[in-house]
């Protein structure tokens, strides 16, 4: 049984590395040929062209690796099936159990392996990749510059918008310029055209702007507008820098950056905000009921909690084991994180509350709040202000119980993405066999339509439901999930109806593929 495993993972390893090696390169292809106008004429040395290509391939290979197996499991077992060769190993007893064992097997490797890949390799290469893109934008601005949009010059706070830019020689024109720097007003700066260049020493931007006019409004005096027209005017704008400054430890991470843990921790954190922006929407409730019964305002506990991932948290005492303990104590850092502001706002309010004495009154000096009216005879002339919550309150929690939802979906979304994507060679594998062996005679017409179509239908469901479960429409792991439940049941039921068979060689070529779905069509539409 050894030797028939191997010579089945024999047949399957020459088919996946050339579908993997020919897949990420179209994939690679299609990524140069996107980037490669942006990079072309800034003056990069070779080697960081090469770099933007190199760190792009990470996610290209978490794409292919799947669809790699799914094509190598459809043409090894098509080449055993059409030469009779399952058909020889099923007269001597072995079932299609038998064989699928060491495919399924050296899938689970894959799948154990893409994971950490896509987990820990990917989110790096994404964050290389991310701070390099943006250190290249700042290289040369003008290559940068839309059209007919409003194009912001760091690092100061300038805006410019032109008719028509050409990024060859920087020329612009129906230029206008948003000047928001000046510390005694802000400018508004038309031009019929202008020049955009890099002073000699390579860091200073200047813009010679050409017929125009200067909207100038004086800080000091709202209702003040001074207009200035000019026929050549010369705006120097410094450090902007034509020289490449790599600034990766300055880049901000996203969901695309992080690993599964952070984004993890991350969701957590913003579910905890979220109970927290719920808590403090009723809260607004109560206390407005509150103040229009006259009672007074009933005390809140302090109920945040810290965020810990049980699996995170080993993985992370694992790494504290193997790591040398710190010589000695630290200071406490001052905690920044969303909770930590909230505790210490907390804290200080009740600083800020009037002391009182033994018996539960308040102590002398501190502010004595207004009586209020009983209602009484002797207070029928008086009216009893009621303070409620203002409006702009109750609409800004609401929008940030909102903004919450879709932080914590869009973090959730992405670490079940992952999971499902990587599982996703396992359910290829119960999928492509029975699909090779009813139609044996398929050749590279089923390998490569069957393969692609199945692969397209299954990325193009488990990206138009992304935008379901960022909304909070669908559970994220319900979204994520689905494309693998309903091929994983298509694949186990196929698998059942093959090993029924007495042969494996009644299926036939495309043909009888289409004839089959034409059949089954017509069906449904007599239905």
């Amino acid at each position: 049984m050894r030797l028939l495993s191997r010579y089945v993972l024999t047949q399957l390893a020459a088919p996946f590395v050339f579908a993997m090696a020919a897949l990420t390169s179209i994939m690679l292809l299609n990524q140069i040929a996107q980037r490669f106008g942006d990079l072309v004429g800034k003056g990069l040395e070779w080697s960081l062209i090469g770099e933007v290509f190199l760190l792009s391939l990470p996610f290209i290979v978490a794409m292919t690796l799947p669809m790699a197996v799914l094509l190598a499991v459809l043409y090894a077992f098509t080449t055993l099936a059409s030469s009779n060769e399952i058909t020889a190993m099923r007269a001597s007893g072995i079932s299609i159990g038998r064989l699928l064992r060491p495919v399924f097997l050296a899938a689970m490797l894959l799948t154990v392996v893409d994971f950490l890949f896509v987990d820990q390799g990917l989110p790096a290469a994404n964050l290389r990749l991310k701070a390099l893109i943006f250190d290249i934008g700042r290289k040369r601005p003008t290559l940068n510059l839309r059209e007919q949009a409003l194009n912001e010059v760091p690092p100061s706070n300038l805006f410019l918008r032109a008719g028509r830019i050409d990024p060859a020689d920087g020329r612009l024109r129906d230029v206008t310029l948003y000047d928001m720097s000046g510390t005694q007003g802000r400018q508004v700066i038309y031009a019929d055209s202008g020049q955009m260049g890099f002073e000699p020493n390579l860091k200073d931007l200047y813009l010679t702007l050409h017929s125009g006019s200067i909207l100038q409004f004086k800080s000091s005096d709202a209702g003040l507008m001074q207009l200035t027209y000019f026929t050549v005017n010369t705006i120097r704008v410094r450090n902007v820098g034509s020289t490449l400054e790599r600034s990766f430890d300055d880049t901000p991470k996203g969901d695309r950056e992080m690993t599964t843990c952070e984004m993890l921790v991350a969701a957590s954190d913003t579910t905890a905000a979220l109970e927290q922006m719920e808590r403090r929407r009723a809260g607004l409730l109560e206390d407005d009921l509150r103040s229009l019964l006259a009672l007074p305002r009933a005390p809140r506990p302090d109920t945040t909690r810290a965020s810990v991932i049980p699996w995170c948290a080993r993985l992370r005492g694992v790494g504290d084991r193997l790591l040398p303990e710190t010589a000695e104590a630290q200071p406490q850092a001052q905690d920044t994180s969303r909770l930590g502001r909230l505790k210490r706002q907390r804290q200080e309010r009740r600083q800020a509350a009037p002391p009182r004495a033994a018996d539960g009154r308040t102590s002398p000096g501190a502010a004595v709040p207004r009586p209020v009216p009983t209602g009484g005879p002797e207070d029928d002339d008086r009216v009893r202000r009621v303070s409620l919550s203002s409006w702009v309150d109750v609409a800004n929690s609401a929008e940030d119980i909102k903004g919450a939802r879709h932080v914590a979906n869009v973090f959730l979304v992405e670490v079940h993405k992952k999971y499902a994507i990587t599982v996703a060679c396992l359910v290829f594998v119960l999928v492509g066999i029975p699909l090779a062996l009813r139609f044996p005679r398929g050749g590279m017409g089923l390998v490569l339509g069957g393969g692609l179509g199945i692969f397209a239908l299954y990325y193009i469901s488990l990206t138009a439901g992304e935008p379901l479960a960022d909304a909070g429409i669908l559970p994220p792991a319900v979204v994520m999930w689905a494309p693998n439940v309903v091929f994983t049941v298509v694949g186990v039921v196929g698998l059942l109806r093959v090993n029924r068979e007495l042969g494996s060689t009644r299926g036939g070529d495309i043909a009888e593929l289409a004839d089959l779905l034409r059949r089954r069509l017509a069906r449904w539409r007599a239905r």
